[in-house]
């Protein structure tokens, strides 16, 4: 951890972190059809005295939606802490993110231009291993949503895995639609599921990881075969808005 001290939360707070925590991480363990599935906690706009609170009870994943803040979070924090991004990926912040030595995942590669833009600097930041990413898919087809389009996703996945060698496609990831957040069994889920398994039988190599399911939805994407949920308000409650967030 760096020099500068990050204050701790309040006794109370820290309590509620670790209740809300516990709770989640209880049905994350226990529900659906991966057993083990990874828990992110989403820290977004949180302080970092916040995501200590949920470190000191031994959460190691969180995710961050912008470069700035994670970049601000990462050097006064613990090492160990496998930082996920989760925020929409532009060209000209690849170098700047592969700076954070302990990045653990990109989960929001959207194109194989993207890719080779993340491929290049982690290379010439001079990581000795993979960078493990997630093809962002925009399975609901609308048009303000990122993502690879359904029909391009093996064609991203095999260029990643043809020509970034310091990437590892480690899975697929989608944020789905609110309408179809609302259905049992979700539409995006299942066809992120069935993206999966195309690349798999098109592909080959080891089945991807489906990264999906927020915090109201995230026990149905278990359910679905989800092995990595994105939780942020049911862990640490509602976002602050990003001028009275405190680092």
């Amino acid at each position: 951890m760096s020099a500068v001290r990050v204050e701790e939360a309040s006794v109370e707070r820290q309590q509620e972190i670790k209740e809300n925590l516990c709770e989640i991480s209880s049905v994350v363990s226990s529900v659906g059809s991966t057993k083990g599935a990874r828990l992110v906690a989403v820290s977004k706009y949180k302080p970092s005295s916040d995501i200590l609170a949920a470190y000191s009870q031994g959460q190691r994943h969180f995710g961050e939606n912008y470069v700035q803040e994670l970049c601000e979070k990462a050097p006064v924090l613990p090492e160990d802490i496998r930082w996920h991004f989760i925020g929409r990926l532009q060209s000209n912040k690849c170098k700047i993110l592969a700076g954070i030595p302990n990045l653990w995942a990109v989960e929001t590669i959207d194109s194989a231009a993207k890719a080779h833009k993340m491929n290049e600097a982690w290379a010439n930041a001079g990581h000795k291993h993979r960078l493990n990413v997630f093809v962002q898919v925009n399975t609901s087809g609308e048009e303000n949503k990122g993502g690879v389009e359904k029909d391009d996703v093996v064609q991203v996945a095999r260029s990643i895995r043809e020509s970034c060698s310091g990437l590892n496609l480690l899975g697929l990831m989608t944020i789905g639609s609110v309408e179809g957040s609302h259905k049992r069994p979700n539409p995006d889920f299942l066809a992120l599921v069935r993206l999966r398994d195309q690349i798999k039988a098109e592909l080959g190599g080891d089945e991807l990881e489906l990264s999906m399911g927020m915090s109201d939805d995230f026990e149905h994407a278990l359910e679905l075969g989800s092995t990595n949920v994105r939780v942020g308000s049911s862990i640490f409650g509602s976002r602050m808005p990003k001028s009275t967030a405190a680092l």
